[in-house]
């Protein structure tokens, strides 16, 4: 029923290819127009969209070492490195 259909991307002007199984998708959710951006280019401008997470330095409760965490550590709470909250997780 579908065929792949080679398009023209109006951000870039590189050729995309719009697949039959997309073009199913796109029938399926009630989309009439075809997709005018490459999958670059969409991506490219949803993270646009996005404020850059603010990331703050604390010290891992559990282990000593310097960890990231993208909210503003408290006083009251511990709080841990990546590696020492997954071990937390799995313990629970």
């Amino acid at each position: 029923m579908y065929e792949d259909k080679t398009l023209i991307c109006k951000e870039c002007g590189a050729e995309f290819v719009f697949t039959a199984g997309e073009q199913e998708f796109y029938a399926s959710k009630g989309f009439e127009n075809e997709p005018q951006r490459c999958k670059a280019c969409r991506d490219a401008r949803k993270n646009a969209q996005k404020p850059e997470r603010e990331m703050y330095t604390a010290i891992c409760a559990a282990c000593g070492k310097e960890a990231r965490v993208p909210f503003k550590p408290r006083e009251d709470r511990p709080v841990y490195c990546s590696e020492c909250f997954a071990k937390q997780k799995e313990e629970q």
